[in-house]
C-alpha cells in the first residue's frame, strides 16, 4: 500500500499542510522540519517529484552558481550550501562558469527553466549586466562578489581590507618591494588588488599590481617575467587559492625557492598549504559562515521578497606562517 502526505502528518503529528510546507523547502521551525523529516524516513515515504513540479511553481531545488570550481575557496562553500540544503529537504544544481560571462547568462537563464526555489551565484566580473538585467520569480544571493550597481542580497569578503592586511604583515616582517598578481576577469582580484596599492602606497612601499588572464599557464608566464627582470620583488603575492599554487609551481620550476629566494603571501586556506615554505601566510575566508549566511538569505527573502536587499561584509583571518619571512642575505 503506497503511503501519501497523510500517513507522514500522522506519524508526525501535525498537518499535511505542515508536511507539505517542509517537503516545498518553505521555512518552518527547526524541530518542527526535524519531526517531519523523520517520519518521512519511518515512514518510507517517497514523494512525487514531478508531480509535485507541475503543481507548483519551483522544483524544490537550489542553483548553485559559481565562477571557478577549482578554486577551493568554492569547493568548500558548495560544501556548507549542499549540507544547509539537505537539512532542509533541499537539491542543489551546481554550476560552473568558468569566470564566462556568457555561460553565466545561460545558468541564470536554464535556472528560470528548472523553476528552482532560488539560486545562489558568485557573478563574473563582466557579467554585471547579466545579473543587473535578470528578473525571475525567485530570489538570487550574491556570494564572494557584489555586482556595483545592481541591489540584490549578498555576502562577500571584506577584500580591500584583507589584502591590506597582507601587505601590512609583509612590510612589519621588512619586505619593501612586493609584487601581487590579481585575477583580470574577477571582481574579487580588483578589490583585492585595490587593497593591495592603497596600502603599499601609505606605506611607501615599493609595489608592482599585475592583472593576470584567467587560463593555464598565464599565471606561469607572469612569475617568470617578473623573478627574470631587474630589481625583483622581495615578495609575491597572490589574490587566490589557485593562482597561489599556480605562483608555487612557477616558483619552483624556475629554481627560486620559498622564503630562500622571494616571499610568499595569498589568500585561501588549505590544508596543504602549512607544509610549503614553512607554510604559506594567507588570508583564511569564513567559508562556513559565507555559506549559511547565503543559504539563511535566501530563505528569509523567500519569506519577505518585499524586504530591502542586505549586504554582509565579513572580515577574513590572516594566518602567518614562515613563506612571508624577510631572508636580507639572500635578496639581491
Amino acid at each position: 500500500m503506497a503511503v501519501g502526505i497523510k500517513d507522514v502528518a500522522k506519524v508526525a503529528g501535525v498537518s499535511p499542510a505542515t508536511v507539505s510546507r517542509v517537503l516545498s523547502g518553505r521555512v518552518v521551525d527547526a524541530a518542527m522540519h526535524e519531526r517531519v523529516m523523520a517520519a518521512v524516513q519511518s515512514t518510507g515515504y517517497r514523494p512525487n517529484l514531478a508531480a509535485r513540479r507541475l503543481r507548483s511553481r519551483h522544483s524544490n531545488t537550489i542553483g548553485l552558481i559559481v565562477a571557478d570550481i577549482r578554486n577551493p575557496f568554492f569547493t568548500a562553500v558548495s560544501r556548507v550550501i549542499e549540507d544547509v540544503a539537505y537539512a532542509r529537504g533541499l537539491r542543489v544544481i551546481l554550476c560552473n562558469t568558468d569566470e564566462d560571462p556568457e555561460r553565466e547568462a545561460m545558468y541564470l537563464q536554464l535556472m528560470q527553466e528548472e523553476r528552482v526555489t532560488g539560486v545562489i551565484l558568485a557573478p563574473s566580473r563582466d557579467g554585471a549586466d547579466s545579473v543587473g538585467r535578470f528578473s525571475a520569480d525567485f530570489p538570487v544571493v550574491l556570494i564572494d562578489r557584489a555586482v556595483p550597481g545592481v541591489t540584490r542580497d549578498c555576502v562577500v569578503l571584506d577584500n580591500e581590507a584583507m589584502a591590506g592586511a597582507l601587505v601590512e604583515h609583509l612590510h612589519a616582517a621588512g619586505h619593501r618591494r612586493i609584487t601581487g598578481l590579481f585575477g583580470a576577469s574577477s571582481a574579487t582580484g580588483v578589490q583585492r588588488r585595490s587593497g593591495f596599492e592603497h596600502t603599499a602606497a601609505r606605506l611607501g612601499m615599493d609595489a608592482q599590481a599585475l592583472s593576470v588572464p584567467h587560463g593555464a599557464g598565464e599565471t606561469h608566464k607572469a612569475v617568470a617575467t617578473i623573478m627574470a627582470g631587474a630589481g625583483r620583488p622581495t615578495a609575491l603575492v597572490a589574490s587566490n587559492g589557485v593562482r597561489l599554487m599556480g605562483v608555487l609551481r612557477a616558483l619552483q620550476e624556475l629554481g627560486v625557492s620559498v622564503p630562500g629566494d622571494v616571499a610568499l603571501a595569498g589568500f585561501d586556506n588549505e590544508d596543504w598549504m602549512e607544509f610549503v615554505g614553512g607554510g604559506l601566510t594567507v588570508v583564511e575566508q569564513p567559508v562556513e559562515e559565507i555559506g549559511r549566511a547565503a543559504m539563511t538569505m535566501l530563505f528569509e527573502r523567500l519569506e519577505r521578497p518585499d524586504a530591502a536587499a542586505r549586504r554582509m561584509v565579513l572580515a577574513g583571518r590572516l594566518v602567518a606562517r614562515g613563506s612571508s619571512a624577510y631572508i636580507q642575505e639572500t635578496i639581491a
